[in-house]
Formats: structure tokens, C-alpha cells, sequence
């Protein structure tokens, strides 16, 4: 029985009063207060990285298309390029929507001899490079999907552990977006090997330099055990409560070098700890379960070490679900960097850097740690094209304003304008308060039917002219990157404003209920908001973005709202 169905089932047993549980633990080698630390670890976010993603692209949030809403698994590479042709011609491209994105089901169930990801043989069988030129030549980017799991939603193939390869072969097709999900994810693990010693060889070392854990830095609750013949190792380093620092590893040269952890092995779950050398270079250490038929153990991986004097030390920051979906998204994050990077200095060519979108539903509270691992995160569950699904998603994604900047945004899920039996009330709304909340725009419907059978763009589609709507992309494409506060929230009615460039701030009313609503916001309570910079003056230029009509007031904005309807606003002060 494991450690902590151990201590659980003797406190379901009646082990007693607090005093009798405690001896219980002490007795069985067990430190109580480390118990209780890992027990609160895994309720909260142990592992902290505040350094920004910032690759370099989606400093506005990303505007296309994605297969899954409306083909899901019915998708080949035919339909790709219908797609990309109807984004081209229908004027979308121009409106700026640029990716097609690929979604689940457009890979074979095998790797192929090099152990490289490959499209369906039967539904892509010129391969996905081939299918980045062909939309790249509309003047679009191709976007791919994979899971952070042993295998994809759909349980085709998918990238957890093989982060490199994968990113290596997305740089070399030249994709631009990549959707990263989290179906058949396996956690990393919060438990740590128990260290007996660390071994630095190699790089032309003649001897094996050997350095005793217990002889180390510890702090926390990193604790050296002496055993009863003498030799000693140390625990405590699991679930981000401990830590043992080995300050005086001393190598000839700079290089690469073995680093062989010698571990003791009590039993046979699966341990992870990440080395830090000098601060900076971290090294993911993973290993896996094992039969424990001895108590000793070794793992090994390669280090880069400088000249002189080194210092490595060893944790597993693992203390929740939270800090694993972190730690790989992250790692994803880093290698698509990377492969985008080594692929354009090594073929002399521009770099293609790829949009990466964290897609873990909002489980583990991506807001929170998605601005360090990628360019967007997943704050709900998926989307359906119905109203519930559509204002559900809208009241979490509308309390995380304070996360989003440009390079980093949240990401309600893709839009579903233009799918099911939504009004058209409902499919404006749905743009608009996408667009206010500073979301991406990935289209889900069927936008060939924006072509007639004739070739002609169908300039009278209502959902086409929803799409377009310039004045609404401007408001979700604008260079602050600030999603909108909601100001005002009356149960059944929302007021919204999102800071805008060059002074100016978008309002919009928001009326959830099943009747009209008449509404109304003043320009002063605007101008007290210290999120936003419009200047007070005597008149402000209001521009009603549905209707087109211009207006001017001093101060009182209103306006009757229909049912799961908006009305929306772009607000800047007149000049004299």
C-alpha cells in the first residue's frame, strides 16, 4: 500500500485522537508537518515562472479558422484547401482572419520510420509541408493540433514526451499555429527519488567526481537519513517542499558532462525532480516506474557545466495538477521556440514563429501560469453553438481582464457565429463580446457557403457581414491588448469597457434577459476608470459600431437593447 493510502486508511481506522494520528506517522518514519505541507500543495500553484513567453508574434489576438465546429473528424485535405480558397475570396482574408487551423484527426495513428508525426496516408497524402504551401499561397497560415497526452483526443498520436521531435517537425513543415489540448494528459509526479549521491563524468574527467548528498545544502524540509549500516541519502524534496543544493562541483572546462543521480529505491512509483545549474539552465528529470527488485538505482542525463566552480541543486516543484500542466505546456512552449529558430538559421530563411495555444479547458487555472508557457490560453471548457454554452463561457472569461496583454491573451474558445440555432442578436453579441474581451477569432462554421454556386461572394449573408465588420475587428485587434472590465452588472444586464489606443475606449451594453432593455453609462464614469486614458472634455464623439450612427454627447450614453443583444460604442473626445 502506498505511503498516503497508508496514513488515510489508519486515520479512517480510528488511529484516535490528533496526538495518536501524529505518533502513528512518527512511529512509521513519517514527518507530520511535511505531510500536511504536501497535502496543501495540492490545492494550490507551487510552481512559479514569471518570465513572459513573448516569442514574438500574436501581439493581437490571432484571427481564422479552425476544422473541429463544423467538420470535427470529417476533414481531409481537400476541404483544407476549399477552406483556405473561401477565406481567400470571400474578403474574411483581408479582414484579417489569416490561419487555417487544422483540428483533431488530420494525423496517421503511426509515426513514421524516424519516429516523426505524419498526416492521415488517405485523407493528406501529399503531407502537411505540401499543404502549408498550397494555403500559403492564398496568402494564409497553416495552423496543426496535437494533446499534451499519450495520445490526441480522438486517440491518434500525440506530443507529451516527444516535445522535441514534434516542434522539429512543425518548424521544417513551416506551420504558424499550433493547438496544444490535454486529452490522455499523465501528470508529472509529485513524489522525488531519495538521493544518495550525484556523479559528474565524462568530457575527459578521469575519475568520477562523486558528491554526497547529505554532505549538500538542504533547505525546507529536505532531510539527510542515516541508515543502520551507515550510509545516509536524502528525502524531502518532493511536492516543492524541500530542496538540496550541491554548491562546490568543480569541472576542467566548459561542456557537456554525465550527471548521474544515485538513488535509493523504496518503492516502485514513478519519481521527478528538475536540476538547476547555476540558476539558470534547468534539466527535467523523469523516471519511471520501476520493479525495485534492489535498493539501489541510477539515472542519468547530460548537463552543460562551465569551467571552475558549478552549483546544482535538486527539487521536484510538482506539488499539484495546477504546477504539472504548467511545467508541460511550458516545456512545449520552449521547444517550438527553439525548433522555429534552429530551423530558419540552419536553411538561411525568415522564421516562422508559431502561435501557441494552450487548449487544458481552464482545469488547472491557465490564467495563472499561461503567459509564461505560450501565447494563449483555454479558460473554459468547449463551446457549443447554443446560448447557454455561449453566455456561460462569456461570465468566466469576462472576470479574467487582469491577465491579458498583447503576446498573451485569454481564449474563450473559438466563435460559433453562424452555427446552430442562434439568433442573429445572438451571433452578434457573441462577436462582440468576444471582440471586447480581447479574444481570439477562430471561426467555426462552414465558410464556403459564403461562395454561390456561381463563384460569387454572397454579399447579403448576415453572418458574413457579422465577420467583416471592421469597426468590431478593430475593437479585438486593437494594440493595447486589454480585454474589457465589466463595469456594471445588474443580473440581467452588463456594461463593458475596454481601454483603446490613442485615448479613445470602447462601451458596450450587454442585456442577458428575454426582453428589451433600456440602458444607459456617462462618459464621467468612464474617465474615472484608471484603466483608460480618455481625456474630459466638453463633447465625446460616440460611433454606435453595428447601426454606423454617429453621435455627440457631454456625458449620458443610453440605448434600448434587444433581447441577448448589444450595443456598442467607440468613444473619443472631441478636439476643439
Amino acid at each position: 500500500m502506498k505511503k498516503g493510502l497508508l496514513i488515510f486508511s489508519s486515520i479512517a481506522a480510528g488511529v484516535g485522537t490528533a496526538a495518536g494520528g501524529i505518533s502513528y506517522l512518527k512511529k512509521n518514519n513519517i514527518c507530520p508537518r511535511c505531510e500536511v505541507k504536501k497535502a496543501v500543495s495540492k490545492l494550490q500553484r507551487n510552481y512559479v515562472n514569471e518570465t513572459p513567453y513573448n516569442n514574438g508574434t500574436c501581439l493581437t489576438p490571432p484571427m481564422g479558422w479552425s476544422s473541429w465546429n463544423c467538420f470535427r473528424n470529417k476533414i481531409n485535405e481537400n476541404v483544407i484547401l476549399d477552406i483556405a480558397k473561401a477565406v481567400k475570396e470571400s474578403g474574411l482574408a483581408e479582414a484579417g482572419y489569416v490561419y487555417v487551423n487544422i483540428d483533431d484527426c488530420w494525423q496517421s495513428s503511426m509515426r513514421d520510420e524516424n519516429g516523426k508525426l505524419q498526416g492521415d496516408l488517405g485523407t493528406f497524402p501529399h503531407g502537411i509541408k505540401w499543404l502549408v504551401n498550397e494555403v500559403n499561397s492564398f496568402g494564409l497560415k497553416l495552423g496543426i493540433y496535437s494533446s499534451n497526452g499519450t495520445l490526441t483526443c480522438e486517440d491518434l498520436p500525440a506530443s507529451l514526451n516527444n516535445e522535441r521531435i514534434d516542434a522539429d517537425t512543425f518548424a521544417e513543415w513551416g506551420v504558424e499555429y499550433f493547438k496544444y489540448d490535454y486529452c490522455h494528459n499523465v501528470a508529472l509526479p509529485s513524489a522525488a527519488p531519495y538521493i544518495d549521491s550525484v556523479v559528474i563524468s565524462g568530457n575527459g574527467i578521469d575519475e568520477d567526481l562523486i558528491y554526497k548528498a547529505s554532505d549538500a545544502a538542504l533547505s525546507g524540509e529536505a532531510k539527510a537519513v542515516v541508515e543502520d549500516n551507515g550510509n545516509s541519502y536524502v528525502k524531502g524534496l518532493c511536492s516543492g517542499i524541500g530542496t538540496v543544493t550541491f554548491n562546490n562541483i568543480e569541472v576542467p572546462k566548459d561542456g557537456k558532462y554525465v550527471f548521474t543521480i544515485v538513488m535509493k529505491k523504496y518503492d516502485s512509483d514513478a519519481k521527478y525532480c528538475v536540476a538547476t545549474v547555476n540558476g539558470t539552465d534547468k534539466y527535467e528529470i523523469l523516471i519511471p516506474e520501476n520493479k525495485a527488485f534492489s535498493r539501489d538505482g541510477r539515472h542519468q542525463i547530460i548537463i552543460t557545466l562551465k569551467e571552475g566552480n558549478n552549483i546544482i541543486s535538486l527539487t521536484n516543484p510538482v506539488g499539484s495538477e495546477m504546477d504539472s500542466a504548467a511545467i508541460l505546456y511550458e516545456r512545449m512552449g520552449k521547444e517550438l521556440k527553439r525548433a522555429t529558430k534552429e530551423y530558419a538559421e540552419k536553411n538561411n530563411c525568415d522564421e516562422k514563429k508559431i502561435v501557441f495555444s494552450i487548449c487544458e479547458w481552464g482545469k488547472n487555472r491557465p490564467w495563472k501560469w499561461g503567459g509564461s508557457a505560450g501565447n494563449i490560453w483555454r479558460t473554459t471548457p468547449d463551446i457549443f453553438p447554443n446560448w447557454a454554452s455561449i453566455a456561460g463561457i462569456y461570465e468566466v472569461n469576462v472576470r479574467l481582464n487582469k491577465y491579458a496583454r498583447p503576446g498573451a491573451f485569454n481564449d474563450p474558445d473559438m466563435l460559433e457565429v453562424g452555427n446552430g440555432k442562434l439568433t442573429y442578436e445572438e451571433n452578434k453579441s457573441h462577436f462582440t463580446l468576444w471582440a471586447m474581451m480581447a479574444a481570439p477569432l477562430i471561426l467555426g462554421n462552414d465558410i464556403r457557403t459564403f461562395i454561390k454556386p456561381d463563384g460569387t461572394v454572397d454579399k447579403d449573408s448576415k453572418i458574413l457581414k457579422i465577420l467583416t465588420n471592421r469597426d468590431i475587428i478593430a475593437i479585438d485587434q486593437d494594440e493595447l491588448g486589454i480585454q474589457c472590465s465589466r463595469v456594471k452588472n445588474n443580473v440581467l444586464t452588463d456594461v463593458l469597457v475596454k481601454p483603446l489606443s490613442n485615448n479613445e475606449v470602447a462601451l458596450c451594453f450587454f442585456n442577458k434577459g428575454l426582453g428589451k432593455a433600456n440602458m444607459s453609462y456617462t462618459v464621467e464614469e468612464i474617465c474615472n476608470l484608471t484603466s483608460v486614458t480618455l481625456p474630459k472634455a466638453s463633447k465625446y464623439i460616440c460611433k454606435e459600431l453595428w447601426s454606423g450612427e454617429t453621435i455627440e454627447t457631454d456625458n449620458v450614453i443610453s440605448a434600448q437593447v434587444p433581447s441577448h443583444g448589444v450595443a456598442v460604442w467607440r468613444i473619443s473626445a472631441q478636439t476643439e
